[in-house]
């Protein structure tokens, strides 16, 4: 049972942090409790996040960092986060939490920055659209590919039962969201210095500037390694993004290298 479900979107978190904190907090609970009920012999994955650490005590952040979140969305990550701990030492229940850094793919949400800025980019350099407007280009996030979480989290659900636990998965790299804008621009051959505005109405409430993960345990536990770097992925979801563009469509799934349909922007996931 793979819980990935949420209001997964830090920004709204501030402006609907009831809700937030029923769906993504509580709805954990519900989750758990269904399985406890009624699927006891089930293995459960709860899809927490890095955004639980939040303003960060130490550098880089592992399984024993001490979380200290800084929006509504950390904290109500934070609370499913311990249900699942508490129903696996109070119930006796196969569950995990993969503590996912920021993971991206060209299926994004259009709200996340980086499917943001690859579709500005793309849009740019069509035309049809004259600038792009994004918050703290300075903040630091450790990013990798959807396609290599995914892995992880699958490898969490074959350990033995007495080595269920936490997992952080994370590449253990920094990068700016500058410099992922630079890679968008330059795959499309601008600079985006020319076309990037910086505006305060993007800046978080509370901001949370840098997170670094420190996947030790999940490279010695799990045998998981990230596979795709960095600049590759952003190249790739502009790719993507460009060929959107040119199609006039709004999102579809790559497979195989090519277009099999359109589907709407998802609104749950990773961060």
């Amino acid at each position: 049972m793979y819980n990935l479900a949420a209001q997964s979107f830090v920004g709204t978190s501030f402006d609907q942090p009831v809700y937030t904190g029923d769906v993504t907090g509580l709805g954990t609970t519900r989750v758990l409790e269904a399985v406890r009920q009624h699927a006891p012999e089930s293995r459960f994955y709860q899809a927490s996040t890095s955004e639980m650490f939040g303003e960060v005590a130490e550098m880089p952040q592992d399984e024993e960092t001490e979380f200290n979140p800084r929006s509504p969305y950390g904290v109500a990550k934070l609370y499913g986060h311990w249900a699942t701990i508490n129903y696996r030492e109070a119930h006796d229940i196969y569950a995990v939490s993969g503590i996912l850094f920021n993971h991206e793919s060209p299926r994004r949400g259009q709200d996340f920055v980086t499917r943001k800025i690859a579709r500005g980019a793309a849009a740019i350099a069509a035309g049809e659209q004259d600038e792009l407007r994004l918050g703290n280009l300075d903040a630091k996030r450790d990013w990798g590919h959807a396609r290599d979480y995914v892995k992880a989290m699958h490898k969490m659900l074959q350990q033995p039962e007495e080595e269920a636990g936490e997992y952080v998965v994370g590449t253990g790299r920094t990068h700016t969201v500058r410099r992922c804008a630079e890679i968008a621009f330059d795959e499309v051959g601008l600079n985006y210095e020319d076309y990037v505005v910086v505006d305060e109405e993007f800046y978080r409430p509370a901001e949370v500037n840098v997170l670094k993960a420190d996947p030790s345990r999940a490279r010695e536990d799990l045998g998981w390694e990230p596979e795709i770097a960095f600049e590759e992925l952003i190249r790739e979801m502009t790719r993507v993004e460009q060929d959107r563009v040119q199609r006039g469509d709004d999102f579809w799934i790559p497979e195989k290298g090519g277009v099999t349909g359109e589907t709407p922007s998802p609104t749950a996931g990773a961060e």
